[in-house]
């Protein structure tokens, strides 16, 4: 394992991101993702995306079937895996360890995740008690590549009446971050759906005592794990 994980670092920094990002989209989708979806994650243009794609295709890193979309194989889940288990470490670290805000701590591990060495990576992990999620309530994968699934639902998709706990939200979008941060909404919170509005309008959502509005947009990036 360990030779496979020395040879995942000696790719550049921009394959790696690019199976992170893939996996990513992968594990918040079910179906295979598109270029558009990548350079859009990416903050890239779709030519290059595309011609990124080629790249991981010579390596071996996914398959792509021209106008369907591109999947990760073994060699490249295991990629980004490796650069997932910085990322996601970092954040963890971040927050807890030096106050970094959740809404801040992407864009920091985002720069530290390629450089960060092996050793370093199992001090944090055993400084933090080998942690199973980051602030936004997204698995570590363990050393040898595992991650923990847990079945969760969409808060969009729930009815009125219906109930959980917050477990997971998207970190791709920082204001969204800030905004459940002033609601006093983080993984760990119980919410209730109390009604839908009409013609994709807002969401009307309890925590506690208090009734919230929430955008289906913000809310289609909230994972529940459920009640009941």
């Amino acid at each position: 394992m360990a030779a496979a994980r020395e040879s995942e670092r000696s790719f550049s920094h921009a394959v790696q991101d690019y199976a992170k990002a893939i996996y990513v989209l992968e594990e918040r989708g079910d179906a295979a993702v598109t270029t558009n979806a990548l350079a859009e994650r990416l903050g890239v243009t779709a030519g290059s995306a595309s011609a990124m794609v080629k790249r991981l295709d010579e390596l071996g890193l996914v398959h792509h079937v021209p106008y369907r979309g591109v999947g990760l194989t073994d060699d490249g889940r295991r990629v980004a895996l490796e650069v997932l288990r910085h990322h996601r470490l970092l954040e963890r670290f971040l927050s807890e360890e030096l106050d970094v805000p959740w809404d801040r701590v992407h864009a920091e591990a985002e720069v530290l995740e390629h450089v960060l060495s092996e050793e370093l990576e199992e001090r944090i992990a055993a400084k933090l008690g080998h942690p199973s999620y980051d602030p936004h309530g997204d698995p570590i994968p363990t050393r040898e590549g595992e991650v923990e699934a847990a079945e969760t639902r969409a808060l969009v998709d729930l009815e009125p009446g219906e109930r959980g706990v917050l477990v997971r939200v998207s970190d791709s979008n920082p204001a969204m971050l800030r905004y459940l941060a002033e609601k006093g909404i983080a993984p760990g919170t119980e919410l209730e759906m109390t009604g839908r509005e009409p013609f994709g309008g807002p969401l009307a959502v309890r925590s506690g005592k208090r009734e919230l509005r929430l955008g289906r947009e913000l809310a289609a990036v909230m994972r529940m794990r459920m009640e009941g």
